[in-house]
């Protein structure tokens, strides 16, 4: 979301998805003056500002407690004799307790754990901590590795650390979360949403809202847009006409409106945007026309003209994607090392079945739309497509190996992709790689189909482990790609790559 007043601010990724928020300066648009009153999310604003900063204060004290009890484990306890025996005194460590805990609040501050949008939810606020955690250990452990300090850090000391600072950070969280879902500070700190219109969006919006009990907005209403009404009926109440706004404001202490009809003509959404603005209530607009990658919407100007448009994702920064393409190099050689085994037993298994080629090799869309051939250990009949041309593998499909039925469940068919990883075609997780045929029939019917391509086909990816693979939902499949390619970053690379060991293919 983008929220303008009288300059831009920047992406809003609260939970909302896929909206713009566009603010009106009060020059905008001449208008009848409009009596000031207390904004209703004022209090709310406050309230979840100081639960923040208490956030903050307690991570620290946490955090600095987990690092002594770590550095007492390590020093003062018979574990000192592991290793290179040593004992410090606590001063020689001060330095490193210091610095480990204020790169850890800094970690957890990339993460965006200190969200106002997360006070009620627990489990999002747990899996950025421990994302946090573990990115801080990884660094903590390098530089250990890396420079030579006096006295030197222990690794030793380092491991109990991010075990202690996790267990500690999740303890407490979990207690702050419960207290707060199970007091009238949850109240306090929902946001309070109006709908200006009816569409699908707003629906497919109320409808999570209500499906999650910790989520941080509450649906007071709707009323329709300007000049116009309902195009479907709200699920919602309706709470008068837009000409009684700012009563509407007032009886209901409104903290945000969200426009769902963007077909009001540029007056009437500007007037919207500065009657939410003299009330101090937070205006959005559902962008039906930007479906598609809007977490990297960027707001930019050009010779003085603000352009609206898709920048720059996660895997377009080149640091991002040389970091991408150095853990696809060495899990390739890993993985090509520790499948050896696997590729010569299954490859007897499949030729013992059907005699002829082991490998089979299939022309796959890439990165940019560049094709490449993949290498699968054959799992179905060599005349598989005999008369039919290409199609999607459905679940027990009858072209199928009886060793190929179980190297698909398990996705052992996929090993030998390690060498397209490692020759750049792939890379270890990623959106899956489709044939051109398949492509050619849907690319212009399926909505954002071809963004997928943005990104190097993967081995595995967020749609396989969610189990969206063969036969299923494409359009459910083109949503968990495009999440993937805006929220990528190392460590969901390395979740997908775990969750991948234990989710069986089902998709035949």
């Amino acid at each position: 979301m983008l929220e303008i007043r009288k300059e831009v601010s920047g992406m809003d990724g609260g939970a909302l998805g896929a909206s713009l928020g566009l603010g009106g300066g009060a020059g905008l648009l001449e208008s009848a003056a409009t009596p000031m009153w207390r904004a209703p999310g004022k209090k709310d604003k406050d309230l979840a500002e100081k639960l923040l900063l208490t956030g903050v204060v307690l991570d620290t004290v946490v955090v600095t407690c987990a690092l002594f009890i770590s550095f007492w484990l390590r020093f003062c306890t018979p574990i000192h004799e592991i290793g290179v025996p040593s004992k410090l005194h606590l001063g020689a460590y001060a330095g490193y307790i210091g610095c480990g805990a204020f790169s850890l609040l800094f970690s957890m501050s990339y993460f965006k754990v200190y969200d106002r949008t997360r006070l009620l939810r627990f489990r999002h606020t747990a899996e950025r901590t421990v994302k946090a955690c573990a990115l801080w250990f990884v660094g903590f452990l390098l530089v250990s590795l890396m420079f030579k300090f006096q006295p030197p850090v222990s690794r030793i000391f380092v491991v109990i650390s991010a075990i202690n600072v996790t267990t500690g950070l999740l303890a407490w969280r979990y207690a702050f979360h419960r207290l707060l879902q199970r007091s009238k500070v949850a109240t306090e700190l929902r946001q309070r949403v109006l709908f200006v219109g009816w569409n699908a969006e707003s629906q497919k919006i109320n409808e999570s809202f209500e499906a999650d009990a910790v989520h941080p907005y509450e649906v007071v209403g709707c009323v329709p847009s300007p000049g116009s009404q309902f195009r479907r009926k709200p699920t919602v109440p309706v709470l008068g006409e837009y000409s009684d706004l700012d009563q509407i404001f007032q009886e209901n202490s409104i903290n945000t409106v969200l426009l769902c009809d963007v077909d009001c003509v540029k007056g009437e959404i500007v007037g919207l945007a500065n009657l939410c603005e003299r009330a101090m209530v937070q205006f959005k607009i559902i962008p039906s026309y930007f479906q598609i990658l809007v977490s990297g919407l960027h707001l930019e100007t050009v010779s003085g003209v603000p352009v609206l448009g898709v920048s720059q994702l996660p895997l377009d920064v080149p640091t991002n994607f040389l970091l991408k393409r150095m853990v696809d190099i060495v899990g390739a050689v890993i993985g090509l090392i520790l499948s050896a085994p696997l590729i010569l037993i299954f490859g007897a298994l499949v030729y013992m079945e059907s005699p002829g080629p082991i490998f089979y090799r299939q022309r796959r869309m890439g990165r940019n739309g560049h094709t490449f051939s993949i290498i699968k250990i054959r799992s179905m009949r060599l005349d598989a497509e005999r008369g039919t041309g290409a199609r999607w593998c459905v679940k027990d499909d009858p072209r199928r190996l009886r060793v190929g039925a179980v190297m698909r469940s398990w996705n052992i068919d996929e090993v030998p992709q390690f060498w397209n990883v490692l020759k750049g075609e792939m890379s270890l997780v990623g959106p899956r790689p489709e044939r051109p045929e398949l492509i050619e029939n849907f690319k212009d019917e399926i909505p954002h189909y071809n963004a997928r391509h943005n990104a190097k086909p993967g081995i595995t990816g967020w749609a396989q482990v969610k189990g969206l693979r063969g036969d299923t939902d494409l359009g459910e499949r083109i949503r968990a790609d495009l999440y993937y390619l805006e929220n990528w970053n190392v460590l969901l690379d390395f979740q997908v790559m775990i969750m991948t060991f234990f989710h069986r293919d089902n998709a035949g």
